[in-house]
């Protein structure tokens, strides 16, 4: 999801894993952007990386080490087992 490469939302479903130990990684996490989405039942505020997640969106940002390719493979298992027939993609940034 972005420095370290990892992708983070607070609410325990996250699209990846926090960053480390980079002080400018925890700084670009603390001003992930909230989008708000109205739903017929009011409401509801995402990570902007959870939205793109539900979009089938799957951002990579940084180095790619075993803990992030891990994290990776898992977003798109769980996107394979939603739907198989919708594509899914993916932005990589390095």
């Amino acid at each position: 999801m972005i420095g370290n490469g990892a992708i983070y939302h607070n609410s325990g479903s996250s699209v990846a894993a926090p960053p480390t130990s980079n002080v400018i990684n925890k700084r670009m996490y603390a001003m992930v952007p909230i989008v708000i989405e109205q739903t017929g039942r009011g409401e509801r505020a995402y990570d902007i990386f959870s939205r793109l997640l539900k979009e089938r969106i799957i951002c990579i940002m940084g180095p790619i080490d075993d803990n992030i390719a891990s994290l990776v493979i898992a977003q798109l298992l769980f996107l394979q087992s939603e739907n198989t027939k919708k594509p899914i993609h993916m932005y990589i940034n390095r």
